[in-house]
């Protein structure tokens, strides 16, 4: 049996420029940082012929063709040998779906990783990531950037350019050894207790974007500009001044599109900035998920957060990214 696992994300600045329908026409640029919440692969082959798959519902298939889940069918179409015989594989995470915390590129990594290995070959954890991007993007055609794919293949707190010619520039954030332990411990991720599809809020951008909406390509000018910004104050170790600046692409996400938040979620962040929190965001496309807060008093915050009714997801940073844990 193999088995693979890749980190989940959170965004620190830039997100939303690593969508091809922007990058292309300026380039894109992302800090990210991977987290020890993890998708889970595991792949063996079995006595009796097929292909079963189990993830949250169960498929046995005798072709490749016929598996319903897009990621696993256009990942295992991909290969360039024949392994599509006598194979089960499973998929578990430490976080569900839809909660912004990049698990489809997670776990097309994680696959992709597992089925490279069942079939003796060595591939660098970049080109994974490209490999990702390509069946996320260009197969599937799911409206999704590149950072997911990267950062759960690359690990750490890391920097990326997305170029105009659809090469990706990365490497790691140049952060003192104190700054990075601060930030570790003054991030805290409280779940709202919703998930979501982003397709809806990544599409509206998409076609956007494409038609050179005048606002659209605004407000992703800026989110950038917000990217080397973050990079300069956390490369400077000025945590807190990172945290006020979160404030920013908060309601830069909110002007972007106004329905990545219900009121509830407004409520939350508003009550976390009396209680601790200097600043914070929704992490992803938005919709639902996790609300990410840099604390002063993670106390308050936590005690908040409790009342209201969000859970803490308590976490460090991943530095190995895409790893075989099992073989």
């Amino acid at each position: 049996m193999l088995l693979a696992r890749s980190p989940l994300r959170i965004s620190l600045g830039g997100g939303g420029t690593d969508l091809p329908s922007y990058y292309r026409r300026s380039g894109g640029f992302v800090i990210s940082a991977a987290i020890n919440k993890y998708v889970y692969i595991s792949a063996h082959r079995t006595f009796e012929s097929g292909i079963k798959l189990k993830y949250s519902t169960f498929e046995n298939v005798d072709s490749i063709i016929d598996i319903k889940h897009p990621l696993f069918r256009e990942s295992l179409l991909c290969q360039s040998l024949d392994i599509s015989k006598n194979l089960e594989i499973t998929s578990i995470s430490d976080v569900p779906s839809g909660t912004g915390l990049g698990s489809s590129g997670a776990f097309t990594v994680a696959l992709l990783k597992v089925l490279k290995h069942l079939q003796g070959l060595q591939v660098s954890n970049e080109a994974l990531a490209q490999q990702a991007c390509h069946i996320e993007i260009e197969r599937i055609g799911d409206p999704v950037g590149k950072q997911d794919q990267y950062i759960s293949a690359i690990g750490g707190v890391t920097q990326f350019h997305f170029n105009e010619d659809d090469s990706v520039d990365y490497s790691p954030l140049s952060l003192a050894e104190s700054t990075f332990y601060n930030l570790e411990d003054s991030l805290c991720l409280f779940y709202t207790g919703s998930s979501r599809s982003a397709a809806s809020v990544l599409m509206d951008q998409h076609i956007k974007t494409s038609q050179e909406d005048a606002a659209m390509l605004s407000n992703l000018d800026r989110v950038k500009e917000l990217g080397y910004t973050t990079k300069e104050l956390l490369e400077a170790g000025n945590t807190f001044q990172y945290g006020l600046l979160m404030n920013d692409h908060w309601q830069t996400k909110i002007q972007r599109n106004p329905q990545v938040c219900d009121q509830r979620i407004k409520d939350a962040y508003s009550a976390a900035l009396n209680n601790g929190a200097v600043g914070g965001k929704l992490v992803g496309a938005g919709g639902g998920g996790f609300l990410l807060f840099l604390a002063s008093d993670k106390s308050a915050l936590r005690s908040c957060m409790t009342d209201i009714g969000f859970p803490e997801l308590r976490f460090s940073f991943d530095r190995s990214g895409a790893q075989l844990v099992y073989s």
